[in-house]
């Protein structure tokens, strides 16, 4: 298996190759970095700061990324990667410092993250769209899956680092770590070739670049119901994955190398989605029936995490969650990345993140609230059972059932062709 692995990425060339590399040092560097930051607001500052930080963090993404993705159609999109790193490294290089001779204070580990924040704006979309600028337009479907996997791989190991660096030597040295892991993915990144394809898209000024992408998820029906979903989706997904693990953690009294290997199963299971989970459920069921199956598969095990407190117990969870939500995202991403314009990936792809951040917003907001009413136990049995009601919801959405239906070549450009409007209408306008 590992072979024909090394051989699928092989015939995708060097190029790929080294985005592969950077892209698991790269996630790995964030994930210990948000194991590490986690960890110490709950400790210091309990559910309220945690609270607050994940409201602030969302706000911020929700305004960078229209600002800043536009970047992505307009730049080199391995020259955005690179220099978003670098402005990263900075911010964990201050963060750290901060850690080691200032200690802990909220306003300012919120003003250094916002930093971050605004420089994963311009990675993120870059990130999930440079692969169509490497590899051919049939690969791209293979590529992607790669992709995945590489960056599962990253987030797997980067929690199970960051915990027993917490366990060990505490929060300090964990954010040195990731500040140099950060410094090693930046160089990695740089050492992808400069000389990629690339179409820039006409510049028509940044409320133009801002909206044309959101305009388009209007304009065509699918995306609007799907979207809307996958909005309140996100609002229970978020914290469940996000905020709330460390409180589970905590709650339950137990070390943070748990926090470490509950965030390394999920990680894990996205691993083995990726890999093989997402594939084979696609052969067996269809894309609809998995897309609906790994949703209320999401629901269920997160559900369990408010009900279980066996030490193995939570860890399966979070890995049944992440092989269902891999199954969800190359279902759907690969379809939606060939519906769209190569030219307009980078708006749209932004759109969708700004839209999810939006959701996470106001999911540390709801989740603040829940906890001062009742545990966060029963907080994950709330969300399980939202998450489940969000699954069974996504059958009734108009056009999705048949969008997924398409093959990979029928849906090659597929939005383009069906609304020409939505995209001739975003980049006209000035």
């Amino acid at each position: 298996m590992l072979e024909a692995t090394r051989r699928r990425v092989a015939e995708l060339g060097t190029p790929f190759e080294l985005l592969l590399v950077s892209e698991v040092l790269t996630l790995l560097s964030l994930m210990v970095g948000h194991v590490s930051v986690a960890w110490w607001i709950a400790g210091a500052g309990g559910a309220h700061h945690l609270a607050i930080y994940g409201a602030a963090m969302s706000v911020t993404m929700f305004i960078s990324m229209p600002l800043l993705s536009p970047l992505g159609d307009r730049h080199a999109k391995r020259n955005l990667l690179g220099l978003g790193l670098v402005v990263f490294l900075v911010e964990t290089l201050l963060l750290a410092t901060m850690a080691q001779f200032f200690g802990y204070h909220l306003p300012s580990v919120i003003a250094l993250e916002m930093v971050a924040v605004m420089a994963l704006a311009v990675i993120q979309p870059a990130s999930m769209t440079v692969a169509a600028e490497l590899v051919a337009s049939d690969q791209l479907a293979d590529a992607m899956s790669l992709q995945k996997t590489a960056q599962a791989l990253g987030r797997m190991l980067g929690p199970a680092l960051g915990g027993m660096a917490l366990a060990v030597a505490g929060v300090k040295s964990a954010l040195w770590l990731h500040t140099i892991l950060l410094a090693i993915a930046a160089w990695a990144t740089f050492r992808i070739p400069a000389g990629l394809k690339h179409t820039p898209s006409a510049q028509h000024g940044w409320w133009a670049e801002m909206t044309a992408g959101l305009r388009a998820k209007w304009i065509i029906p699918v995306e609007r119901y799907w979207t809307g979903l996958a909005f309140f989706t996100m609002v229970f997904f978020a914290p469940a994955v996000g905020m709330l693990v460390p409180l589970r953690i905590q709650s339950l009294q137990w070390s943070a190398v748990w926090l470490g290997w509950c965030e390394a199963s999920l990680a894990a299971g996205m691993l083995v989605g990726a890999f093989c989970f997402a594939r084979l459920a696609t052969e067996r069921l269809g894309r609809f029936r998995a897309a609906v199956a790994a949703l209320v598969g999401e629901g269920l095990a997160l559900g369990l995490v408010g009900l279980l407190d066996a030490r193995l117990g939570l860890p399966l969870c979070f890995f049944v969650t992440g092989a269902c939500l891999s199954v969800v995202q190359l279902v759907g991403q690969t379809h939606r990345m060939l519906a769209v314009p190569e030219d307009f990936r980078a708006r749209f792809t932004a759109s969708n993140l700004m839209i999810m951040y939006v959701a996470n917003s106001l999911g540390p907001t709801l989740s603040g609230i829940l906890l001062l009413q009742t545990s966060v136990a029963h907080v994950y049995l709330i969300y399980g059972a939202a998450l489940l009601l969000c699954a069974l919801c996504y059958p009734l959405l108009p056009g999705y059932r048949a969008f997924l239906s398409l093959d990979h070549d029928t849906a090659r450009n597929w939005y383009g062709k069906q609304y020409p409007a939505a995209f001739l209408r975003g980049r006209a306008t000035s």
